[in-house]
């Protein structure tokens, strides 16, 4: 499966809250990226995320529609983001929506992941096309 690294940028801007019920509300959050690299495209990434009483727990649920290049093959898709947070210890998972891929990149499939590192983001992508 092939693998491409990169750095990309991100803006974040809160968006009216959720209401959940109950008095609950979930935050919504709107990511614009920016990435650079074998991932040559831009993303618009729309967020929810809840905390709990429990100090460091939390959750978030994601869509983002990515824009560009993919090694060379141009085209839209959609990546899916699960985020928890228990008692401290995070866990993430980021996968491309199945069948979302158009133009050069139909039939795309895979994961990402990113790495913050000294206020830097990066992502591996983990993919695969049809030949």
């Amino acid at each position: 499966m092939p693998q491409v690294k990169g750095e990309f940028e991100v803006k974040r801007e809160m968006q009216p809250m959720v209401d959940m019920g109950d008095d609950a509300q979930a935050a919504h959050m709107r990511f614009d990226k920016v990435f650079h690299g074998p991932l040559d495209a831009t993303g618009v990434v729309h967020m929810l995320a809840v905390g709990t009483a429990v100090e460091g727990s939390a959750a978030y649920v994601a869509v983002e529609r990515i824009v560009g290049r993919l090694d060379g093959h141009a085209g839209t898709f959609y990546m899916q983001h699960s985020g928890t947070m228990d008692r401290g210890t995070p866990s993430l998972a980021v996968s491309v929506v199945p069948d979302s891929g158009t133009d050069g990149l139909i039939g795309l499939r895979g994961t990402l992941a990113i790495d913050i590192t000294d206020g830097k983001h990066f992502y591996t992508f983990d993919y695969s096309l049809p030949a």
